[in-house]
Order: structure tokens, then C-alpha cells, then sequence
């Protein structure tokens, strides 16, 4: 929790609050279903939340923005995200439903009142959002062909619409149809642990 207060120091009291009860909601949830790997489960602050909130440093969503994360998984980057910036509102998505089941739970049970949670497959969806957001969910050129679809006209932010996706690794190849428009930014100029050292976030106004 330290990390998070390390690089958000001004977090309110129930912010404050609700990232505090995330480590043990998702050591007991994820003993019944797995959603993050075993071995990094005692990462969750790094490895998963301030991961997350590496968008954060990239827009600070307005208040009634709309977001749509696609293949949140147990909830990420949407719960932290949500946390965040209460006054956007977020959908979060994933095709296998016991996933969307923890990240429900674990919603509900910190009070997030700003977040939903469906069991659909990215093609299924067909609201209008704001921002799409993932993490590391599939090749790039492949997410903005599907989510192309879900992107608002009207435009209330500091960065016009599109797509924000974290990413590790290698990423020429995915970003070569998009050089001309995409920004490439490296996590570790955000956040200094050395975990972040290959992590990536990819924003694609759409």
C-alpha cells in the first residue's frame, strides 16, 4: 500500500480505504479462483495496481468520462482506475465469467459504486465509451480493429478518444500500423521499481 501512497499521496480516506482492502479480498478470492498467479498474488500492490495506475499518468480521466476495460481479468486495470477517478464511469469486460465473478465481488465489497461488470466477449459490446483500456489482452492492431466500434464522438478530455493498452515487451512490430499516430510511453518513467523497467502503455486516438 505504501507503493500506491508513494506516488498518489492524495488519495481521500475511502480511497484510501478501498485500495487498503484489496490484498485481502484477492488472497481469498483468488484461493477459489485463480485470477492472478499464485506466485505473484504477494506482488498485487506492483505487479497489478500501480501497474494499473500507470494510466493515471497519462490522462486524468474528467468526471462523467466513460471507460471501457476489455479482458479485465480479476479486474484490472478497471478496479484501481475506478478507485481513482469515482466520478468516470467504467465497464469492465472479460469472456470468462468466473473472472468477471471475483471482480464483482471485489467491487462490491469495497463499495465501488462507479463500475460494472459483464460477462461478454469484446465483439458482443456495444456501448460507446470514452476510452478503451487494457492490459496486455491481445496484439494491438487486432484490439483497435475491435474496439474501433465502441469509441465516442463526443470528446471531453485532455487527450482526444481512443485507446490506452499496457503492454511489455517488444512492441515495434505491433505499433508499426500505427507510427504515425500512436504514443509509446515506458512505465518506468512513472513508477522507479524495477519491475517496470520493460512495461509499456500505448495510447491510439481512435
Amino acid at each position: 500500500m505504501h507503493l500506491i501512497l508513494k506516488y498518489f499521496p492524495n488519495l481521500t480516506a475511502k480511497q484510501k480505504s478501498q485500495f487498503e482492502a484489496l490484498y485481502p479480498l484477492y488472497i481469498d478470492w483468488n484461493e477459489k479462483i485463480n485470477v492472478i498467479s499464485r506466485k505473484d498474488i504477494e506482488n498485487l500492490y506492483e505487479h497489478h495496481i500501480l501497474h494499473s495506475l500507470a494510466i493515471a499518468e497519462i490522462i486524468r480521466f474528467q468526471p462523467g468520462t466513460t471507460v471501457l476495460d476489455v479482458g479485465t481479468g480479476g479486474g484490472f486495470p478497471g478496479i484501481p482506475l475506478a478507485i481513482l477517478f469515482p466520478e468516470a464511469s467504467f465497464v469492465l469486460i472479460d469472456s470468462i465469467g468466473k473472472k468477471i465473478k471475483v471482480g464483482t465481488e471485489v467491487a462490491t465489497a469495497i463499495g465501488l459504486k462507479n463500475i460494472t461488470l459483464k460477462h461478454l466477449r469484446v465483439q458482443e459490446e456495444k456501448g460507446k465509451f470514452d476510452f478503451v483500456v487494457s492490459r496486455a489482452v491481445m496484439p494491438l492492431g487486432e484490439l483497435v480493429t475491435l474496439v474501433k466500434k465502441n469509441i465516442s464522438k463526443k470528446q471531453i478530455n485532455a487527450l482526444p478518444n481512443g485507446l490506452i493498452c499496457l503492454k511489455g515487451g517488444e512492441l515495434q512490430h505491433e505499433m508499426m500500423p500505427f507510427k504515425n499516430v500512436a504514443e509509446l510511453y515506458e512505465v518506468s518513467d512513472f513508477f522507479k521499481e524495477e519491475y517496470f523497467e520493460t512495461k509499456k502503455a500505448v495510447y491510439v486516438p481512435l
